[in-house]
């Protein structure tokens, strides 16, 4: 069984709906209980750093987030990769997760590029394969950092690996067949 967070901050029936084209049994649950017995966790995520992390708190779920990511395959999404970072620059700054260390900074205003990034991009290190990407805020590159993408002159971390766990700042759920075939290969890690 697949769990998929529920913390109001996510895009949840895309997940599933993905999720069941590979036949996949999935959950979407904010019961820390059910996280814990889940096999596998996605943790998705669209919105803002600071009302992801209050509701992860209120809701109880802070420590079975880090128990999953360190224990189980583990996969964040969009926002729900940028808040495994130590701090994002969002919200005049929100102190995160702390899973992975780095920092989540906002895009530049530059002539010809819009913020935020929405639409299809190449990633690097996934064969130049392109994914859908909606984002103001992006994750500096790190040691984990196993794709980087580049927008408004900033090279930045589109997927990163730690262990068993995934996590991408683009959107699988959203990126046709590349995304299924990413989405299938982490039900099999």
């Amino acid at each position: 069984m697949t769990a998929i967070i529920d913390y109001k901050a996510g895009n949840l029936t895309s997940v599933k709906l993905a999720f069941a084209a590979l036949g996949a049994e999935t959950l979407v649950t904010s019961d820390p209980r059910a996280i814990a017995a889940a096999d596998r966790v996605v943790f998705p995520g669209v919105g803002a750093a600071r009302s992801a992390m209050e509701n992860l708190k209120a809701f109880g779920l802070v420590d079975a987030v880090k128990e999953a990511a360190a224990t189980k395959p583990f996969l964040g999404i969009c926002l729900g990769m940028q808040i495994l970072f130590d701090h994002s620059e969002e919200d005049g700054g929100v102190e995160c997760l702390g899973i992975i260390p780095g920092h989540v900074r906002r895009f530049p205003s530059v002539p010809g590029f819009k913020v935020p990034e929405i639409g299809w991009n190449g990633v690097e290190g996934l064969d130049g394969k392109e994914f859908y990407f909606v984002h103001s805020y992006y994750a500096e590159v790190v040691p984990e950092t196993t794709g980087v993408a580049e927008y408004a002159g900033v090279k930045f971390t589109a997927m990163v690996r730690k262990g068993r766990l995934w996590a991408c700042q683009f959107h699988p759920e959203k990126s046709g067949r590349i995304g299924l075939e990413l989405l299938k290969e982490w039900l099999s890690c």
